[in-house]
């Protein structure tokens, strides 16, 4: 990829990092994040424009997951990745740390947390290692994040998680797998694994509705989701049973039904190795894209119809992120390309990246 000569001086005078290129944003520009790693192993928190020019690169302490955004001030949350223990809130526009959550002594983060829509809790899952038993943990963002309530998320191995229109009523993926610090990553119950995806209200911590998959269909990890503001939930899975079974690994819930699980045709199907990565609606609420990054492929839903709608291929690409357009997605990948999708057409163009330096995304990419 070729940069001209002023895009090189940007690069070598750091201009693309300042926070006055950042401030000459227009307000209604949209920006995207998404944790990276650059190829001397060194993490980061990346901001970057629709048109893939690097607006802020904040190191972080170890790999992160996901970063949420803040919905009325200029904050990104970046969640370390499990089984990590810290939560970087930064000021994007000031390009400053306001505060770094620290998890207690005996839990870690599952490497993901959102903001409530008034912008006043910090919301997160986490583990509690002495017995493996998931917990939901809110954060008073005017009381230097100090814990507020601590609910249970009715699960093994809470993943995202997100806010009902209600404001109240989190639906939390429990993946369903135990893990331990002192495992690593290691998954220890696959033959016994619960998977479930929960409906907790955020004020008391009372569950108001949990479904979980048929029983021979256990081993569907429900790791990843998005809802819309239909309350429509996306679901993206993992199966941890043998490599030769071919499942469903796409789902959408509504509430009081069952769980609905997808199926792409046969070929899709396979391709997708038995692993999604990310779940995003885009801005009409009406379509999906499921990123499969071991298939290198993003599979992309009709949420009205529960229909199977068309595929991209793209190598190692996980992290989507809606754009204001019906139907469009940014798909980043850990090869370090970004791709904006247009479902109405179903064409796929590159994005240019002007960074100071390769990166490789992590698994998740927002809009701000």
């Amino acid at each position: 990829m070729g940069i001209n000569r002023r895009q090189f001086s940007l690069l070598m005078t750091g201009a693309l990092v300042s926070p006055a290129l950042l401030a000459r944003q227009s307000p209604g520009q949209p920006l995207f994040a998404s944790a990276a790693t650059d190829n001397q192993g060194q993490h980061y928190l990346q901001l970057v424009s629709d048109q893939g020019q690097e607006l802020l690169s904040h190191p972080l302490l170890s790999r992160a997951h996901h970063v949420a955004a803040h919905p009325s001030e200029t904050w990104l949350a970046a969640v370390a990745r499990r089984p990590g223990t810290y939560i970087d809130v930064l000021d994007y526009r000031q390009n400053t740390l306001l505060h770094r959550v620290e998890s207690a002594p005996d839990r870690h983060f599952y490497g993901h947390a959102i903001f409530s829509r008034n912008g006043r809790y910090l919301i997160s899952t986490e583990n509690q290692i002495s017995d493996g038993s998931g917990r939901i943990v809110v954060r008073d963002c005017q009381q230097q994040f100090n814990i507020v309530a601590d609910h249970p998320s009715y699960g093994v191995g809470p993943h995202e998680l997100a806010l009902l229109s209600d404001d109240n009523t989190l639906v939390v993926a429990n993946g369903g797998i135990l893990t331990h610090p002192d495992k690593g990553r290691d998954k220890l119950n696959l033959d016994s694994m619960q998977p479930s995806l929960a409906y907790i209200d955020l004020t008391s911590g009372t569950l108001l509705e949990q479904v979980t998959l048929p029983p021979n269909m256990h081993q569907l990890s429900i790791r990843h989701l998005d809802v819309n503001d239909t309350g429509t939930v996306a679901i993206a899975l993992q199966y941890q049973g043998p490599k030769y079974d071919d499942v469903p690994l796409v789902a959408l819930h509504r509430r009081g039904q069952v769980i609905q699980p997808l199926r792409a045709p046969d070929a899709i199907n396979r391709a997708m190795k038995q692993y999604c990565g990310s779940a995003r609606f885009d801005a009409s609420g009406r379509y999906v894209a499921i990123s499969s990054p071991r298939g290198d492929l993003v599979t992309f839903w009709d949420s009205y119809t529960d229909t199977f709608i068309d595929q991209c291929k793209t190598r190692d690409g996980c992290g989507l992120a809606a754009t204001e357009a019906t139907g469009e997605f940014l798909i980043s990948s850990g090869l370090g390309r970004l791709y904006r999708y247009d479902l109405t057409q179903g064409k796929k163009q590159r994005i240019p990246l002007l960074l100071r330096q390769p990166i490789a995304w992590d698994n998740h990419m927002i809009s701000v």
